[in-house]
């Protein structure tokens, strides 16, 4: 699960990597996040999706679990696998079981451009929890949640798109926008790849017992699998749950945090493209405009608190306090 720049910027970097393992580094990210949506639409076609997803990510997580003990052992106390536990069923239980539902029925480009906004909830957030908000920053966010309404509300109201799946959809937004704003706040492992393990594995095993609640184990027809599917799920499992994050995790340490941002505003976009190019998605001119100010609002709320997180730091040294915004 893609952790929000709100989590991003607070994040140290060591910088020193070469311009070619950082650009291979962020393409990985840009192309592999941004088709995700593409392979959760595939592999939900014929696949169940709450225990599809819940294996998913139980199998990612042990992986990582499994290298990091081979490596050095798995030391994690219990106040931080409280934390991590409770940020990976907000942002794999409440974000991502909610965009597999949703996915079996509104086309994965516009799910992305959908969940694009959790930036905007994370604003919202930090308001709630007594953050100076700049009032450039609350116009960004007025003008993203104005392309989802147009979005949500204009495809909805029409029937052009499921609106109990676009409803899904929100519920899914606000839930990993939470689980990325408590990241930070909790007692969390302070091994990158140690948190992200027990986030996936802990999230996993309850999407598989929510799958079993709901009767997808009992009624599973390996028959009427698809090759695309499992293939997709395979994609999931090695390079969206693996790979890429490997990825991102390194770029945390040696990119500069507002250039790792950018995925957040890239993704969609590449979603969007290869929803197109290969499930014949429909990109419509209202698609086209919403999608336009959603990614306009986040590009700029994420390169303001880039910035707003540059100064902070050079005013530090000298002992003046810098204003949140």
């Amino acid at each position: 699960m893609r952790v929000a720049a709100d989590s991003i910027i607070v994040m140290s970097t060591q910088r020193g990597a070469s311009p070619l393992a950082i650009w291979s580094a962020m393409a990985s990210v840009y192309v592999i996040w941004g088709s995700t949506y593409l392979a959760i639409a595939i592999a939900v076609q014929t696949l169940p999706p709450l225990f599809s997803a819940g294996l998913r990510f139980s199998l990612a997580g042990l992986v990582l679990l499994g290298f990091i003990a081979a490596r050095r052992g798995l030391r994690v106390e219990r106040t931080q696998l409280v934390g991590a536990s409770i940020v990976g069923l907000l942002l794999l239980v409440g974000g991502n079981g909610f965009v597999v539902l949703a996915e079996r029925t509104v086309p994965s480009g516009l799910t992305a451009l959908i969940i694009a906004s959790v930036p905007l909830w994370i604003v919202i957030f930090r308001r709630i929890a007594g953050d100076r908000i700049h009032v450039s920053t609350f116009i960004g966010v007025a003008v993203g949640f104005a392309g989802v309404a147009f979005l949500v509300i204009g495809r909805g109201a029409t029937g052009a798109v499921d609106p109990i799946g676009l409803g899904l959809l929100l519920v899914a937004t606000v839930s990993w926008a939470l689980g990325t704003f408590l990241a930070p706040r909790l007692r969390m492992p302070r091994d990158a790849l140690l948190s992200t393990g027990i986030q996936q594995l802990a999230g996993g095993i309850v999407l598989v017992g929510l799958g079993a609640a709901a009767g997808e184990v009992t009624h599973l027809e390996p028959s009427t699998w698809s090759t695309g599917s499992l293939l997709a799920m395979g994609y999931l499992v090695v390079f969206g749950s693996l790979v890429a994050f490997t990825a991102y995790s390194w770029l945390l340490q040696n990119a500069s945090v507002s250039l790792v941002a950018t995925y957040a505003y890239v993704n969609p976009v590449i979603a969007v493209l290869l929803g197109a190019l290969i499930l014949a998605e429909p990109i419509t001119p209202s698609i086209v405009l919403g999608a336009a100010i959603i990614v306009a609002a986040v590009a700029f709320i994420v390169t303001r608190e880039g910035a707003r997180q540059r100064a902070a730091r050079a005013a530090a040294p000298s002992g003046a306090a810098s204003e949140a915004d």
